[in-house]
C-alpha cells in the first residue's frame, strides 16, 4: 500500500487502538490477545489499527490486513516524554513494519535535549519515506512538528501534559482549528468513548478516528458503566 493508497483507507474511518500494558488483565508476556482484538476490529469495519510494542505490531500485521499506526512506549528518567522517544525505537519499529510511526511530539525535552520537531527531522533524514505521525496537545506542538515533517498530527496528549491537564473530553473546537490551520492530516484521538464523538470529531475536520479505550480495554469500559450506575444514588 503506497501513501496515497493508505491515505486514502484511513480518510473517514476507524483506527482502533489496540493496546494492553504490563498492568491490565489483557496483557499476556507471550502476546497472542492483541491481533484478536485487530481482527474483532477488521470485522466490524476498522480501517486501521494503532499498536504498542514490536511484538504486538508483529502479531498484528500476520493476523490483518490493515494499516498499523506503531509505537513504542517507555518511561525515560528525567523526561515525561514516554512515546517513542529514541531513534533505537524508530529503528525497531521500521524493521517491524509499521505504515505510520507515532512519536511523542509534546513540548518537553528527550533525554538528549532534543525537541520533537528536531526528532521528526531527523527521522525523516534517515526514513525520508516513512509515514510520521505526532501526538501533540497543543496547536504549537502541531505547527513545529508539521513544519518538521510531521505526515499526521494527532490530538492524543491533549489532556495529558501540564499545559492542557483538565482537559478530559473531546475537544472539538481544537480539532476544528487544527484542521484549519495546520498542515498536516489531523487525527483525532482521546477521550473519544461514543459513536456521535467519533462522528462530530470528522465533522471537525479529522482525517480520521482513534478510539482505544471505549473499544478494547474491558476495565474501563466496566468502571464508567459502574460509575454511571454509583451515580444514580
Amino acid at each position: 500500500m503506497n501513501k496515497q493508497q493508505l491515505l486514502e483507507q484511513l480518510h473517514g474511518g476507524l483506527v482502533v487502538s489496540c493496546q494492553a500494558l504490563e498492568h491490565e488483565p489483557l496483557y499476556r508476556p507471550e502476546g497472542g490477545v492483541m491481533p484478536l482484538m485487530a481482527k474483532a476490529a477488521l470485522q466490524g469495519g476498522a480501517v486501521g489499527i494503532r499498536a504498542n510494542t514490536v511484538r504486538d505490531i508483529r502479531q498484528i500485521k500476520q493476523a490483518v490486513e490493515l494499516p498499523v499506526i506503531g509505537i513504542i512506549k517507555k518511561d525515560y528518567p528525567g523526561t515525561s516524554m514516554y512515546i517513542t522517544v529514541t531513534m533505537d525505537e524508530v529503528d525497531a519499529l521500521v524493521d517491524c513494519g509499521a505504515d505510520i510511526i507515532a512519536v511523542q511530539g509534546t513540548s518537553a525535552l528527550r533525554p538528549d535535549g532534543s525537541s520533537a520537531a528536531d526528532f521528526i527531522r531527523a527521522i525523516r533524514e534517515k526514513y525520508p519515506n516513512q509515514l510520521i505521525m505526532a501526538d501533540i496537545a497543543r496547536l504549537e506542538e502541531a505547527m513545529d512538528c508539521a513544519a518538521a515533517g510531521a505526515d499526521f498530527v494527532g490530538t492524543t496528549m491533549r489532556g495529558y501534559t501540564p499545559e492542557t491537564k483538565g482537559i478530559d473530553e473531546t475537544d472539538i473546537d481544537f480539532i476544528a482549528v487544527l484542521a484549519r490551520e495546520c498542515p498536516a492530516k489531523v487525527i483525532a484521538e482521546g477521550h473519544i468513548h461514543t459513536p456521535e464523538q467519533a462522528v462530530r470529531c470528522l465533522d471537525a475536520g479529522a482525517w480520521t478516528v482513534v478510539v482505544g479505550g471505549a473499544i478494547t480495554r474491558p476495565a474501563e469500559i466496566t468502571a464508567r458503566f459502574t460509575a454511571a450506575l454509583q451515580g444514580r444514588n
